[in-house]
């Protein structure tokens, strides 16, 4: 059916809360130091601030080992958090705590980055999730990521829409839900990737950015650190991945299992249809970046365009046509169950949407704002954990 193993992975950024208060904690480092912790090694790290802590998992060969890996690393997380007095929260911004209260972490490339970006980053109060499907690392392989890579860009906007989770920045409704994206976009080098021509015009680029400085300091073994890279979606050499990065974290394990699940049978479409001489269409970026927008600002219930037809599509419709065109390779990946989850999103709605749900049903009760916005914490850190604990 395709010409790459597909194998998959998925990282997910983590608030630390203290669960008396909803507020975040700066915790990381307390909690890395646990032997709880430090013998899952790698697979757990630092983020930016000390209120995050990222996970890594394993390699997977399908989306049934993804559940699993989320699961576990999820609970071990929360479980070292427990015992020291916090807990974890899945959601790309928290309802109401300030980027000015935070602390940044130390080490080499925090530093650079404080030093390089300043104020921008220090507002990086955001957490997201990165979906990384395998293809390999040998040159024909990185030249069939790049050629998905470029179709796929297409298809990134209704996988933020089907993601939303940061509805909330500063205490209040922000109006957008995907505020994350738009304090992201405030660094350089992020939003919808360019086209390349080849895996060896995107190494050109990545050069070039290295040899003038733009990527930092570089790696210890000489290369330009691509990983200062943000694009929406990136080659990641090192693993042979094609990295997906546009989304929100989603808060409950189904969510992010059911994502992982169509990023890889949209890539498995993608290169069906490519062995078959056809492909998707090639869109310029300020047409796919215009419906980047419209998810950043109404997720779900909002249209996007179908530059094809030329006219406005209610995403929820959009959503099901996405289905339909990956109907014929989802039994060969093992994920029917998992990409059909796509239809309770549908009806229950993102985290943003239910986030603003929870919200506007605990002021109805007479809360008053503050306690509103602790009521979405408490929300939140019940789905986080709902199916691993």
């Amino acid at each position: 059916m395709h010409s790459a193993p597909l194998t998959l992975g998925i990282e997910e950024e983590y608030q630390l809360i203290d669960p008396k208060t909803g507020d975040l904690a700066a915790a990381v480092q307390q909690l890395l130091h646990d032997e709880g912790l430090r013998q899952i090694g790698e697979q757990v790290k630092p983020e930016f601030m000390q209120s995050q802590i990222e996970i890594g998992s394993a390699i997977c060969q399908n989306v049934q080992e993804v559940r699993g890996e989320l699961i576990r690393l999820r609970s071990a997380v929360d479980k070292v958090a427990t015992r020291h007095g916090y807990a974890i929260v899945a959601a790309s911004t928290h309802p109401f705590s300030k980027w000015e209260e935070q602390l940044a972490n130390q080490g080499e490339r925090y530093d650079d980055l404080k030093d390089y970006m300043q104020e921008v980053a220090r507002q990086m109060l955001i957490f997201g999730m990165h979906v990384h499907v395998g293809f390999g690392t040998t040159p024909p392989q990185l030249d069939l990521l790049v050629d998905i890579q470029n179709q796929l860009r297409y298809f990134l906007p209704h996988l933020l829409a089907l993601t939303t989770s940061s509805p909330f920045w500063h205490g209040h409704p922000t109006g957008l839900k995907s505020y994350r994206s738009i304090i992201f976009e405030d660094l350089p080098r992020t939003g919808i990737p360019p086209i390349f021509a080849s895996f060896s015009e995107y190494s050109r680029l990545i050069e070039t950015f290295g040899q003038v400085g733009t990527l930092g300091k570089g790696r210890k073994d000489g290369k330009a650190d691509y990983t200062k890279i943000w694009w929406d979606s990136r080659p990641h050499e090192d693993f042979g991945t094609l990295e997906v990065r546009v989304c929100d974290i989603c808060t409950t394990v189904d969510e992010a299992v059911t994502i992982v699940a169509l990023v890889q049978a949209l890539v498995a479409k993608l290169i069906q249809l490519r062995n078959q001489n056809l492909s998707w269409r090639i869109y310029p970026n300020e047409l796919i970046a215009e419906n980047k927008w419209r998810a950043v600002r109404w997720g779900l219930d909002g249209s996007l365009v179908d530059y094809g037809k030329r006219e406005a599509v209610p995403m929820r419709a959009l959503a099901h046509e996405l289905l339909e065109l990956i109907d014929d390779v989802v039994d060969d990946l093992g994920s029917r169950a998992e990409v059909g989850h796509v239809h309770e999103i549908l009806e229950k709605g993102t985290s943003s949407d239910r986030q603003l749900a929870a919200y506007q049903s605990a002021l109805a009760e007479g809360a008053t704002r503050d306690e509103a916005l602790r009521a979405v914490v408490n929300h939140l850190r019940a789905e986080t954990m709902r199916g691993v604990t």
